[in-house]
């Protein structure tokens, strides 16, 4: 009875752990984000949340998000600056998948097709979210080497 009893209470602190474990910040939110920039077929915006972003407009997050963006190698593709090489400008105003700070977010931490890994996996939600705000705080240039997305 009491080997029964001991799995139930370790089987419940596995399941209680699970459940507070948040991949984005404390913030419960599902993976899925919500885009306000897309058209929602019927007005009604699928299941998913607005993730906002903890660090915004704070200058030391934004430069610790200078350094995690040299050091995950960013510049590599992006650039220094983020002023786009390889992969996209990430500066200039022009976003395939959503420029809101949540969309930003999700494509850092979780990937997209052809090209962006997922960074998850290496950097916590608070080390994205600090990333996030170091390209806000970037400048718009005035000369962009990328093209924009028809």
């Amino acid at each position: 009875m009491s080997v029964v009893r001991g799995f139930a209470r370790a089987l419940a602190l596995v399941l209680v752990a699970a459940c507070q474990g948040d991949s984005n910040g404390g913030s419960g939110a599902p993976p899925a984000v919500v885009n306000p920039e897309v058209v929602f077929a019927g007005g009604a915006a699928p299941d998913g949340a607005t993730l906002r972003n903890p660090f915004e407009s704070d200058t030391t997050s934004v430069a610790e998000g200078g350094r995690l963006f040299g050091t995950m190698n960013c510049d590599g593709c992006h650039a220094g600056g983020a002023l786009g090489s390889t992969g996209p400008s990430l500066v200039d105003g022009r976003w395939r998948y959503g420029g809101s700070d949540g969309a930003v977010f999700h494509s850092i931490y979780y990937g997209r097709p052809r090209g962006m890994p997922a960074y998850g996996g290496m950097l916590s939600a608070d080390a994205t979210w600090k990333i996030v705000t170091y390209l806000r705080a970037q400048p718009v240039p005035a000369f962009v080497p990328t093209q924009a997305w028809r």
